[in-house]
């Protein structure tokens, strides 16, 4: 089985697992197994650095593909002092589907994600049937996925799939994340374009 050589261990906000085949195991990541919460596509960690220390009773994951922003992350979360955060670079949906075992997080948020606007390309979006499915498969009892964007056509589709799933029921999304705002969500709201939000619970005994 491959192995990934683990960063060193100075860099606490920080986790690499020994290989991606495997389950993660969140007792050896953070030393508990609940409640923990994952962001997908975590950009420059500007929603994940405020959460993390608004929340300092939560064990937060982000999952970013791109290197250059997972350090970045956590440079700012070492420099912030922040503990109870970990990262991860991996592609979303593999993680969803092979690394994380079944009612294993509280909580899945998801911002701004690519819309791939062009229709060809549409079928590349990481919100669709499958999506829900997995979180369906991932959530602890009423566990919840958080959901934003600007690109209106895209959150039909959010709205949709989750819609046509008897697993789940929307929810206003509570005001304490929506003043949580990601530096590229402020940059949008300066220019006129408003965040779309969307909330929805998995409904216990599902």
């Amino acid at each position: 089985m491959a192995r990934i050589k683990a960063l060193p261990t100075e860099v606490s906000s920080r986790y690499y697992p020994f290989d991606y085949f495997a389950p993660i195991d969140w007792e050896q990541v953070f030393g508990i197994t609940s409640p923990i919460e994952i962001e997908l596509g975590a950009g420059d960690g500007s929603f994940l650095i405020q959460y993390a220390e608004q929340n300092p009773q939560l064990k937060l994951l982000g999952i970013e593909r791109l290197l250059g922003r997972i350090r970045k992350i956590d440079r700012k979360a070492h420099k912030s002092g922040i503990t109870n955060l970990r990262l991860l670079r991996i592609e979303a949906g593999y993680f969803l589907k092979y690394l994380l075992k079944e009612q294993s997080v509280r909580a899945v948020h998801v911002y701004f994600p690519d819309p791939w606007p062009k229709k060809r390309h549409q079928k590349n979006r990481l919100i669709n049937s499958t999506f829900v499915y997995q979180c369906k498969r991932i959530l602890e009892p009423s566990g919840h996925v958080y959901l934003r964007t600007d690109h209106i056509e895209y959150f039909e589709q959010m709205k949709t799939v989750f819609a046509d799933s008897p697993d789940f029921e929307f929810q206003d999304t509570p005001i304490s994340l929506q003043t949580i705002k990601t530096d590229f969500e402020t940059g949008f709201n300066q220019q006129g374009i408003q965040t779309q939000h969307a909330t929805y619970r998995l409904i216990a005994g599902t």
